[in-house]
């Protein structure tokens, strides 16, 4: 059977009659743009002046040189269990150390102090509540509250490395150096302290 003319138009009208659905519209703030994330900023790190530079002349505080002979761990210890480890000073350590051995003091006097004790470096500023021990087979020298470490000059006859080191200590901090020897250094020490007193200090 043929499908009448009618048939098909009345689908076509249907079709064409059946209401399309709108898309939704999504609304915009027209002229007003995203505010940007705020992005937290990086943490600052110090510069390396900032790292090394010693504290300000206005917050001077007494250093204090400390002389020994290789045997003189026993006195140090003694003396760091009875100092208190808040007392705003400054220790400089310089030992008779055997030169072809590291040192192991600065371990062995942790146990003996709250304090920061550590091996001193070439450019490394002093603080206070800090412990500093000279290397093996190095001189050590003071200037502008930082220490400055260089290979022993020519030995002709006996290092004086005490000496040398409370002299610089003399020159560069005047009334506020002390000096200390602890045990038997032979005649090392002696000049050094003589600088030092002649400063008007300990």
């Amino acid at each position: 059977m043929k499908k009448t003319g009618k048939n098909v138009s009345q689908k076509h009208e249907a079709k064409k009659g059946r209401p399309k659905t709108a898309k939704p519209v999504r609304e915009t703030k027209v002229g007003i743009p995203p505010e940007p994330k705020k992005r937290k900023p990086a943490p600052r790190k110090p510069s390396s002046k900032e790292q090394i530079s010693p504290p300000s002349a206005s917050d001077a505080f007494p250093i204090v040189g400390m002389g020994a002979s290789a045997g003189g761990l026993e006195a140090f210890t003694s003396f760091f269990n009875n100092m208190p480890s808040d007392s705003r000073m400054a220790f400089i350590l310089v030992v008779h150390l055997d030169p072809g051995h590291a040192s192991m003091m600065p371990e062995l006097l942790k146990r003996h102090t709250n304090m920061d004790v550590i091996e001193a470096q070439d450019g490394m500023a002093v603080v206070p509540d800090r412990v500093y021990v000279i290397p093996p087979n190095k001189d050590l020298t003071i200037f502008g509250r930082v220490l400055q470490i260089g290979a022993p000059a020519e030995m002709r006859g006996l290092r004086m490395p005490i000496d040398s080191f409370f002299r610089s200590l003399a020159e560069d901090q005047g009334e506020r150096a002390i000096s200390i020897i602890l045990s038997g250094t032979g005649s090392d020490g002696t000049l050094g302290m003589r600088a030092i007193h002649g400063a008007g200090v300990m």
